[in-house]
């Protein structure tokens, strides 16, 4: 596994824990950097404040755009995964746009249900599509 893909998975757990716990992801990101075991890489902290930063248009993309799931129907594991994707293909010109979603899906294969590879494919391709109209 790539230093990105390890990134990007800390950074999911720390959205996910901060998730689980209802607590503030910028504290529990502080918390985890402070403990370092596991060590929380730079890139998964630019991960985690860049979807802090941009958390509420996100979320509109997320619940526009996925048919029939409202966000609070998703497993907390595939909105942390989502949330990620959406923030790596939507604002970091680094990351190429199917590297996003490839990582994205990866995570959700290691991670969540036999049926959110497909779940986080389906709703990360539909935003990639739409990725020229979106303002963000």
């Amino acid at each position: 596994m790539g230093a990105r893909s390890k990134a990007r998975k800390r950074a999911v757990d720390v959205l996910y824990e901060a998730g689980q716990r209802d607590a503030d992801v910028v504290e529990t990101l502080k918390a985890r950097l402070a403990q370092s075991d596991p060590p929380v890489p730079e890139y998964a902290v630019e991960l985690v404040e860049g979807v802090v930063g941009n958390r509420a248009r996100i979320d509109e993309l997320l619940a526009t755009y996925s048919e029939e799931w409202t966000l609070e129907r998703m497993p907390p594991v595939d909105l942390a995964i989502l949330r990620l994707g959406t923030y790596e293909l939507l604002w970091r010109d680094d990351v190429p746009d199917a590297v996003a979603v490839s990582e994205a899906v990866e995570l959700a294969a290691s991670l969540s249900t036999d049926e959110s590879p497909a779940f986080v494919n389906g709703l990360l391709a539909r935003i990639l599509s739409l990725k020229p109209s979106l303002a963000v």
